[in-house]
Formats: C-alpha cells, sequence, structure tokens
C-alpha cells in the first residue's frame, strides 16, 4: 500500500512518495533535503517493511525526531495521519486505502464478496533485547537512537534472508512468523533466525563501545493456528501469537536464552529435549504450559542434528 509525506516548502505544498527506505536531512545525498540547521545531515528515515508497513527511524540526530508530540528512540510504526517534526518542518504520513462506496448501478442480489482472514498453521518467534530500560538510562538519546537504527536494520535483513515475515517491531522486540514451509522447517529457520538475532545484537558492542556491557536477547518460539491478514495492519493473531510473546517473557525468569512450546520443540531432535521439559504456568493460559528452554551455545549444535535426520529420512 502506497505512502506519502507531506509537508510544506517555501510556502508550497509538497507530496513525497515512500519508497523503500526514504532519507530525510540537510545532506544532498538525502531523498528530503532540509536547509535547517537544527536538522542533522543524517537525520531520519521512513522505512517500509513487508507488505506496507513504514517505520519512522532516528539516525541519531542532535535535536531529535518527534511523532506525535513524542521524541522517537526507537523505530516506531507509522499510522495515517502521524505528525513527524524533523527541525522547523512538519510532516504529515499519509497511508489509507480507498473507503468501499455503494454503487446505485448494483443490485443487491448480486454477492459482495467478503475477504475472510486465512487461519492456518504458522510459527512464531518473538525476541527482545534484554535489560532495554536500563540501557536507556545509561546512554544518550542520539547513542539510542542510532543503536536502535542499527538494530532495526541489521534484523530485518536476517529476517528476510531467513524467509520468515516481520510481523511488526514492538520498540526493542521483534515479532516475526514463518507459515510457508512445514512446521518443522519452520521451526529450525525461527531457531536459526533467534541465533543470528542474538550474534549480531551482541556485536553491536563493536559498533558502540560506550556500551556498558554486550547486549542480549531472549526469546519465544511457538507452533500453532492463528489468523493472518487481520484489519490494516496485515497481522496475525491469536493463541499462537500470544504464546509465543509469554515464552519469551518467561526466559527472563528462567534465567535461559530460549524458550519453546511443545508444539515447536517436538520438531527437533529428540535427545536434546526428552527428560528436560518443564511444565510452567504462563500469564494468560489456564492449564500449565510445557516447554524447552536451552541456550544458545546449543542451537548450532541441535541443528546441525537435524538436518542429518532430515537427509536420512526418506523421501516419501
Amino acid at each position: 500500500m502506497s505512502a506519502y509525506l507531506t509537508y510544506t516548502r517555501d510556502k508550497q505544498p509538497e507530496r513525497v512518495l515512500c519508497s523503500s527506505t526514504l532519507t530525510i536531512g540537510r545532506d544532498k545525498t538525502n531523498n528530503i533535503v532540509l536547509t535547517d540547521l537544527l536538522v542533522s545531515r543524517n537525520h531520519a528515515m521512513v522505512r517500509r517493511l513487508g507488505g506496507g508497513d513504514y517505520y519512522i527511524i532516528d539516525s541519531g540526530s542532535s535535536n531529535g525526531t518527534s511523532l506525535n508530540g513524542g521524541r522517537v528512540s526507537v523505530p516506531t510504526r507509522l499510522r495515517n495521519g502521524d505528525r513527524i517534526a524533523i527541525g522547523l518542518t512538519e510532516f504529515t504520513f499519509e497511508q489509507g486505502v480507498q473507503p468501499a462506496r455503494f454503487n446505485d448501478s448494483i443490485s443487491f442480489q448480486q454477492t459482495v464478496i467478503f475477504h475472510s482472514p486465512v487461519i492456518k498453521e504458522i510459527t512464531v518467534l518473538v525476541a527482545d533485547i534484554r535489560n532495554y530500560t536500563g540501557l536507556s538510562e545509561q546512554v544518550s538519546i542520539q547513542t539510542l537512537s542510532r543503536l536502535m537504527s542499527k538494530w532495526f536494520q541489521d534484523v530485518s535483513e536476517i529476517i528476510q534472508k531467513s524467509g520468515g515475515t516481520i510481523d511488526k517491531f514492538i520498540g526493542d522486540c521483534v515479532f516475526v512468523r514463518w507459515d510457508n514451509d512445514r512446521a518443522q522447517d519452520n521451526v529450525a529457520k525461527a531457531l536459526a533466525t533467534a541465533l543470528k538475532i542474538a550474534e549480531t545484537t551482541a556485536r553491536l558492542k563493536l559498533t558502540f563501545p560506550d556500551l556498558p556491557q554486550p547486549l542480549r536477547i531472549g526469546a519465544g518460539i511457538n507452533t500453532g493456528m492463528a489468523s493472518l491478514g487481520i484489519g490494516a495492519d496485515n497481522t496475525a493473531l491469536g493463541d499462537a501469537v500470544n504464546t509465543a510473546f509469554r515464552l519469551e517473557s518467561i526466559t527472563k525468569e528462567l534465567g535461559r536464552d530460549i524458550a519453546l512450546s511443545e508444539s515447536s520443540y517436538r520438531h527437533l531432535p529428540r535427545r536434546f529435549w526428552e527428560g528436560a521439559e518443564q511444565s510452567i504456568a504462563l500469564r494468560g493460559k489456564k492449564e500449565p504450559v510445557r516447554l524447552f528452554c536451552l541456550d544458545f551455545g546449543l542451537v548450532e549444535t541441535v541443528l546441525r542434528e537435524q538436518e542429518g535426520e532430515d537427509a536420512e529420512r526418506p523421501v516419501s
């Protein structure tokens, strides 16, 4: 779905199409150049993800980027009508669908086609930066903005290469889904992606040496039925999604890196999880949930063994 930034330049209205990446700043290489000393050379960008979600990202500017009156410190999803202030310029984000209208020439005897959500099995990965609140209190807002901008871009590339769909970024958390392959393949992709996100997150310390310590993530993985294509967000909804978020949250309490539900871990080699399962009460669940936890140091071993099992399995 197309989106635009509208603003006023030299008392004339401007309307700029948001491409996959739209950059804003004082430097002449930007898509939108603002000759304003309050604007940094490379100030901010609007980035498109998936089928039409757009995020505003501050590039670590000196004076910040404002969204609806609040400062942007993490990549934030834009919605129709949002107001973005950069220096002395205010932009309005426009994105919408053409409203459906009744046509007098259409007979009421004709069938109106309703596109209902698709319900299918998916594997969900939720990954979250640990102790983000503490980090935000220890580094400057400029450093935090640059860091989160890089994390957003690096994580987006990892997920794109994995074949996953970024459902959304929520502050310091990313919600991803796989729904095109066998559940066994999707779980392996989710596990491999979690490891790559963890590695890329830890490497941020090299780019930002002022960080007090390397950053870590926690991850939750769940497989189950969900409704896809809900609303304008084209998001996935259902208990499968909620459970993945609960699993990520429980890793903090358990002191582990990754928590997988039974519907996910049963697709991994049995010797790793058999006897290591736990039944844990998760918030919002009536019954305890069986899960298996592992740390990132074991992920490559698990995936190698699973690849070996797949190679030995006869083709049906």
